[in-house]
C-alpha cells in the first residue's frame, strides 16, 4: 500500500548538448566510464562490474569495450555526439575503453 504523506523521488533532468566529456577511470580491479556534459553532470555511466563481469575478468580490455559500448549507446540516444576523453588510472582496459 502506498503512503500518501511521503515525497516521491523525482528523476533529475540533465541538459544534454552534442559535445561532452568521457571520463575513463581504470583501476586494477574495475573500469568505470562516465559520460558528462560540459558542466560535469553525468549523462550516462557504466562499469565492467555492471555489465556482469566478475573477479579478474573485470579488468580486461574486452570488459572495458563492452562497458564503453553500453554507456555510449545510452548517451547517443540522449543526444550526445562528440566527446573529449579523459583517462585516469593504471588498469589494463583503459586504452580499449
Amino acid at each position: 500500500m502506498a503512503k500518501t504523506g511521503t515525497k516521491a523521488a523525482k528523476k533529475r533532468k540533465v541538459i544534454v548538448e552534442s559535445v561532452g566529456e568521457a571520463h575513463v577511470t581504470a583501476s586494477f580491479n574495475n573500469i568505470i566510464i562516465s559520460l558528462t556534459n560540459k558542466k560535469g553532470d553525468v549523462i550516462s555511466w557504466s562499469s565492467a562490474g555492471k555489465m556482469g563481469f566478475r573477479g579478474s575478468k573485470k579488468n580486461t580490455p574486452y570488459a572495458a569495450q563492452v562497458a564503453a559500448e553500453e554507456c555510449c549507446k545510452v548517451a547517443h540516444e540522449a543526444g550526445l555526439r562528440k566527446v573529449k576523453v579523459y583517462v585516469k588510472g593504471p588498469g589494463n582496459g583503459r586504452e580499449s575503453a
